[in-house]
């Protein structure tokens, strides 16, 4: 296993490169169960998660081929069960369900994994299919669904904490061969699930209303082949927007849409970072020597503040000059690298859903552990400014969001490397 050794202290400089987006690529993957043909699917970062799809829709004998970003996906599946030993390390594995039940009538798929970030229930994914009309069963750690006929319904998907992209992102896909109309009412607006709405319209399916709380969707009886390229990762911007931010660099993130994190943009500009929008990209800007102000933030959903970018604007408000306080409404127990970032010098204070922030003049590196996939990239981003060395371990949780991570920050003048873990 490796880990990530960074030595902090440089300011960043230069262009970056921004992949795909990972939360697009997964559901659209999956998406391409819905037809016998081939799907080219463009812009697919090279994860591990990605990769854990291919393998799960090679599991189910569909015919998976990758050539650098491009995926070709014939879904005809020889298999329709979804393995544990899979679906386990990834939740979007879930996004196979709906797809087979639509096209195949039938679907066994394992109770979802991924980061511990807190329950992450999937009701609302069955709720979404049973009201179309599949029955649902749970057997030994698996969902067994099945229907002889999808019809439209009228579908309400709110849960505790708001819209599901998951949960919206299969009933919307499972919708596309049922029976007449399907109306779903708080669906989730998110970009990705916007970019998942636009792959199935090009393969043929009639969506109208994607990008607001409620889809409507006109069942077809056939989806056909598609060349579709995937929108760029803005969680992968907004993460090297901070690393920017809080080493007082200057990075032009190539590929950017500042229209898809308006909320992450909005509060790095209260906090004094200059973003300047271009066609191309974002350009974020910081003098070392200019301080960087407190902020409140509350995570909500799309365009709210994503949760996804919680523990990184954290890792910057540690050097703030004041107090600034997080406040966790998606996953509310979503703060495990708090210990993490104390282990470095910072000040945090938690009070339920509430992190308060007391800013520092300064980190120190230290040994750190990553719980989950954006706290990972909350601890480099603390790494980059630390004095002395900081070790992340764990890092196998970074491969699964961000595309080289390592590489493309050494590129705009990170001193970081990997190294095997000692035994």
């Amino acid at each position: 296993m490796d880990r990530l050794v960074i030595e902090g202290g440089n300011t960043l400089k230069g262009t970056i490169n921004i992949s795909g987006a990972k939360n697009a690529a997964l559901p659209i993957m999956a998406a391409a169960l819905l037809t016998d043909e081939t799907c080219v699917i463009n812009n697919v970062p090279a994860l591990r998660d990605t990769d854990t799809m291919i393998r799960i829709l090679r599991a189910m004998e569909a015919k998976v081929e990758r050539k650098k970003e491009r995926v070709s996906i014939t879904g005809a599946c020889g298999k329709l069960k979804a393995p544990y030993n899979l679906v386990s390390t990834m939740r979007a594995s879930i996004c196979v369900l709906g797809p087979l039940v639509a096209k195949r009538k039938f679907a066994e798929v394992s109770f979802p994994g991924g980061c511990i970030i807190g329950p992450r229930p999937i009701d609302l994914h069955l709720k979404g299919l049973e009201k179309l009309g599949a029955e649902i069963k749970i057997k030994s750690g698996y969902i067994i669904a099945k229907a002889k006929k999808l019809k439209g319904a009228n579908i309400y998907l709110g849960g505790h904490f708001g819209s599901s992209v998951l949960a919206t992102a299969n009933t919307m896909m499972a919708a596309t061969l049922a029976e007449g109309t399907t109306v779903i009412e708080n669906a989730a607006c998110e970009p990705e699930i916007v970019d998942l709405a636009n792959f199935l319209i090009s393969m043929g399916a009639r969506i109208e209303g994607h990008s607001t709380p409620t889809v409507m969707i006109t069942g077809v009886k056939k989806l056909h082949a598609t060349n579709y390229k995937i929108i760029s990762d803005r969680v992968e911007t907004g993460t090297y927007a901070l690393a920017g931010a809080i080493t007082g660099g200057d990075l032009f993130l190539k590929g950017a849409k500042g229209a898809h994190l308006l909320a992450v943009i909005d509060k790095l500009r209260e906090c004094g970072i200059h973003i300047t929008e271009h066609k191309d990209g974002l350009r974020v800007k910081r003098k070392v020597r200019s301080k960087i102000k407190p902020a409140s933030v509350t995570t909500l959903p799309y365009p709210g503040f994503p949760t996804d970018m919680q523990a990184q604007i954290m890792a910057l408000l540690c050097l703030s000059d004041g107090i600034s306080i997080i406040t966790e409404k998606i996953y509310p127990e979503r703060f495990i690298h708090v210990s993490e970032l104390g282990r470095m010098g910072a000040q945090i204070i938690l009070e339920g859903p509430n992190a308060i922030i007391k800013g520092v003049k300064s980190l120190s590196g230290a040994d750190v552990m990553a719980s989950d996939l954006r706290a990972s990239a909350a601890l480099v981003l603390a790494g980059l400014v630390a004095k002395q060395k900081t070790r992340v371990h764990r890092i196998y949780h970074l491969d699964r969001g961000y595309e080289e991570l390592d590489k493309k920050l050494k590129n705009v003048g990170a001193r970081i490397w990997r190294e095997k873990e000692e035994r």
